[in-house]
């Protein structure tokens, strides 16, 4: 067994990661710097300091770590505890992050764990990873949550830092290798995932490219995550900047228009 993966959180019920109650595993480490991230502490592949007002502590503040090394063993038994809820909702187990790609032998073992225990298991990844890595964790999950930042590469490249030609080629290699699935093995579902951003993603232009590439793909398929402010907090108590500081939060009221656009090229888009 890997000995041990380096986490920042593990949160159980969660609903929004994947089919019914699940508990998602936060892996440190992401080769991605979107601007607009709501868990800034994953990008750094090491643990970092969180600064929080404390009138107890020395110059009212005191740092705690950020994150820390779970056992394989550990993490394990905390989602087992779990198991009647995954059974009674259809839930199961999210690898999210930063990107577990990056821990590409911790995530492959606790995949292979969680499959012998016949847990659904999902991953959350934006695609950056080399081809072996990629297939070798990925083959192991039951769902790919598949982060789509542009489809506009050089915009790509503007808000990630990361040019988006190994994204796509890895999300093709996943297509195919479910399209050529065993018949005894049930295929891995794929579902892309769109964080849509004001000012970076969020034109109706850029919706019809989206499904101009999704359909280029034989993805029919989509959901759309609308930009929030949740992880504002995290910036201050890092100490870095915000760049997306006063930005409105957008709301699915707010982009019927640009979910109708990927329904008028016969993608299923929903939030």
């Amino acid at each position: 067994m890997t000995a041990a993966g380096l986490l920042f959180n593990i949160q159980k019920f969660s609903l929004h990661d994947g089919p019914g109650i699940r508990t998602v595993v936060f892996f440190k480490g992401c080769p991605l710097s979107c601007r607009w991230c709501s868990n800034p502490e994953s990008q750094r592949a090491e643990p970092c300091l969180f600064w929080e007002e404390d009138a107890s502590a020395p110059g009212g503040v005191r740092a705690k770590p950020d994150s820390r090394e779970y056992p394989l063993e550990e993490v394990l038994e905390i989602c087992l505890q779990d198991r009647p809820f995954y059974e009674e909702s259809g839930g199961g187990v999210t690898l999210s992050g930063g990107e577990p790609l990056t821990q590409r032998a911790f995530a492959a073992a606790l995949l292979k764990s969680l499959g012998e225990e016949n847990i659904h298991t999902a991953i959350e990844t934006t695609g950056y990873a080399p081809p072996e890595v990629f297939k070798e964790v990925t083959d192991r999950a039951d769902l790919l949550l598949f982060d789509l930042k542009h489809h506009d590469d050089r915009r790509h490249f503007e808000g990630t830092g990361v040019h988006h030609g190994p994204i796509l080629a890895n999300l093709k290699s996943a297509l195919d290798n479910t399209r050529a699935a065993d018949r005894d093995r049930p295929a891995m579902s794929i579902l892309p995932r769109i964080p849509v951003i004001p000012g970076y993603n969020n034109a109706l232009e850029d919706a019809r490219g989206f499904a101009g590439l999704l359909n280029s793909l034989g993805l029919k398929r989509a959901q759309l995550l609308p930009f929030h402010q949740f992880g504002e907090k995290k910036y201050a108590m890092l100490r870095i900047p915000y760049p997306m500081k006063g930005l409105p939060q957008l709301h699915p009221e707010d982009l019927e228009e640009y979910r109708r656009a990927f329904i008028a090229e016969g993608i299923d888009c929903f939030f």
